[in-house]
């Protein structure tokens, strides 16, 4: 397991249990994905999958498996906030953050890849 790997890994774990608890009830997550158009059900679904990959991640500091998957759910999630951004036509800055966690969940899906195969 590579450091670089588990520095990412806690980064992200600790990131996303933040964000995904967020979307339980937080003002700001309501209105914004009331903005985007999207469901109160949906943002809950999101926050559920950001604490499910916040998990793994996690694990993965001690089986690369989970980190590869973890990393994978994160850039399949990060994708999809940042095609939601380019929707409702936000400005760049809003995309960074969505954009820096989507590199980095790819580093530690691409550094722990080989375990998936």
């Amino acid at each position: 397991m590579s450091i670089l790997s588990i520095i990412l890994q806690v980064l992200l774990g600790l990131g996303f249990l933040m964000f995904g608890f967020m979307k339980f009830g937080s003002k700001q997550m309501v209105d914004e994905f009331g903005r985007y158009g999207l469901p109160g059900g949906f943002r809950v679904f999101t926050g559920l999958i950001e604490i499910i990959a916040a998990a793994l991640v996690i694990l993965g500091i001690w089986n690369t498996q989970l980190a590869a998957w973890g990393g994978l759910l994160i850039v399949a999630t990060m994708a999809g906030a940042i095609l939601t951004h380019i929707k409702v036509k936000d400005p760049a800055n809003k995309m960074m953050m969505p954009i820096v966690l989507f590199i980095l969940g790819l580093i530690v899906l691409l550094i722990n890849f080989g375990s998936l195969i």
